[in-house]
């Protein structure tokens, strides 16, 4: 508890400046009243300073749900007696030591997985673990990756530059597959003033999100924390003090400081009178988000098409055309990193004025959602497969799945198109309730949770009812697990259920068995009825 002493310069008068004049000295030489009316000034200054000068209500604002005390010395009860003569474990930690950061965006009492998931794995084989991930191709596998980089949890190793790798690593990996609002959250609440390495992905991010005033803010206030030259003269520009960047962009080239594409491109940030009519530049062979942002800024955009995904953010403003917002949005939801009703807003935004392609997709999605509309079972029975093909060309089923299923489920629908139908609802996060009226034993019986002895008609579904068998859990990640590195094992499980995913049996079964033994039985089945249902693990 700390107590906050109240005296003149708080603004109240402490309560010995209302008793003091009270005190009134018996008739004496005037030396002698003011010697006792000092005394008796300085015994109650000297009385404030030991009593603590909190009210009683101040003092039970300060201590919520306690009694409050009173002048009177009230006998304490007898301590408890220990019922054993055993010397008690006692946990030592230097006092100087600080609390572990907890750093994440989601907690754990909603994620439920333990704070601890990533403390007792190494530090740098974690990393290196983080950025070696492959794209994850099941929809079910990208969840449960973004569900433990997004938890809230303490970082592994035993220092500071154990858990600023591990915090950029998480950053890094968010960052690949496009999650950038979460990236920037986690980075901003690590502290992106930290050091050079946590502004250099901030500011990163910042530029792939549009936000680069923001970073460009900090970077003036603190340029000890420049990730380079090139991002210093970049951001006077973009405040407008074009002597100090034309200044630093001198010195920078006279000392060869620059790479050549960062010197071509700020010389025409720079100087753009001096460039008209002349040739586009050629793109950089290794893109940045500086330089690809740069590009913008002279009016030679670049296409992020085959560029990195977190790239494809920067189509989502309105700058860029439809096609290109549409597109960027495809590459997102991929990954789950765009909500679903984004992508739909997106196609419903506006007829589409071409046909092949995405323009065939649109039109699709848009001939399907209006026939959905209107409730009418022939309607939809002739838009559903188109749209339903289309889809399965963007590699987007889930997706279709979670924004079409429930409303789909409310019209009757007979023959291959009510089959179809039920095969959304089972895509769906609502695929328990789905199954309970279908007549697919197998898939029925996944969705529930217990396939085991059921017939199966090939080597993939004989691995998956196998998973949810006693003995399918791989014995040495389950050790991993239990030493405290459960975010590795997550890690690692996720990697071979690729692998399995792609055609390894034995892989599947081992992965499949290690999550649900881990207690990831949603992830499980759900990844399970995407591998049976979906045509590209066919």
């Amino acid at each position: 508890m700390r107590i906050r002493a109240r005296g003149p310069l708080t603004g109240r008068a402490p309560w010995w400046f209302a008793v003091a004049p009270r005190i009134k000295p018996a008739p004496a030489k005037p030396l002698a009243c003011c010697l006792a009316y000092c005394l008796a000034l300085a015994l109650g200054t000297a009385a404030w300073a030991q009593e603590a000068p909190l009210s009683v209500i101040d003092w039970v604002q300060q201590n919520p749900g306690q009694p409050a005390m009173t002048s009177v010395a009230m006998p304490q009860a007898e301590p408890p007696v220990i019922p054993s003569g055993e010397t008690p474990v006692i946990d030592v930690k230097p006092l100087n030591e600080e609390a572990p950061r907890i750093i994440g965006l989601v907690p754990g009492n909603v994620t439920g997985l333990p704070q601890d998931l990533w403390k007792a794995s190494d530090p740098q084989a974690l990393s290196r673990q983080l950025t070696s991930l492959p794209d994850f191709r099941l929809p079910a596998a990208q969840a449960l990756l973004f569900t433990a980089l997004l938890t809230e949890a303490e970082a592994p190793g035993r220092d500071a530059e154990d858990e600023d790798l591990f915090t950029l690593a998480r950053v890094a990996t968010l960052q690949r597959y496009g999650a950038l609002d979460p990236a920037l959250a986690l980075i901003e609440q690590a502290d992106v003033t930290r050091d050079s390495a946590h502004f250099a992905a901030y500011m990163d991010l910042a530029l792939l999100t549009g936000e680069e005033w923001l970073a460009c803010n900090i970077l003036t206030a603190q340029p000890h924390l420049a990730p380079g030259i090139a991002a210093r003269i970049f951001c006077a520009a973009r405040q407008g003090d074009w002597a100090t960047a034309a200044l630093l962009f001198d010195t920078a080239r006279a000392l060869e400081a620059m790479s050549a594409d960062q010197s071509a491109l700020l010389d025409r940030f720079l100087h753009p009178e001096a460039f008209e009519g002349a040739r586009p530049l050629r793109p950089p062979r290794d893109i940045t988000p500086l330089l690809f942002r740069l590009h913008e800024a002279i009016g030679e955009p670049l296409p992020t098409r085959p560029l990195p995904r977190a790239f494809a953010v920067a189509d989502l403003r309105d700058l860029a055309g439809w096609k290109a917002q549409i597109e960027a949005a495809e590459r997102l939801a991929e990954t789950g990193a765009l909500p679903d009703n984004r992508l739909l807003g997106l196609y419903s935004d506006r007829q589409p004025a071409a046909s092949g392609g995405v323009w065939d997709r649109v039109r699709a999605i848009q001939q399907f959602d209006t026939a959905l509309g209107t409730g009418s079972a022939e309607a939809v029975a002739k838009t559903l497969p188109a749209a339903w093909a289309a889809m399965q060309e963007a590699g987007l089923e889930t997706t279709f799945a979670g924004l079409f299923a429930p409303r789909l489920a409310r019209v009757p629908l007979r023959g291959p198109t009510a089959d179809l139908a039920e095969t959304l609802a089972l895509l769906s996060p609502d695929y328990a309730a789905a199954a309970r009226t279908s007549e697919r034993a197998l898939l029925k019986a996944v969705a529930l949770g217990d396939p085991t002895g059921l017939p199966a008609e090939d080597s993939i579904a004989r691995a998956i009812r196998d998973a949810f068998g006693p003995e399918a859990a791989r014995t040495d990640l389950m050790a991993q697990a239990q030493t405290g590195a459960l975010g590795a094992t997550i890690l690692e499980t996720l990697v071979l259920l690729e692998d399995g995913a792609a055609g390894n049996p034995r892989a599947l079964t081992e992965a499949l068995g290690t999550l649900r033994a881990l207690g990831f039985e949603d992830t499980v089945r759900r990844a399970s009825l995407q591998i049976l249902l979906l045509d590209r693990f066919g």
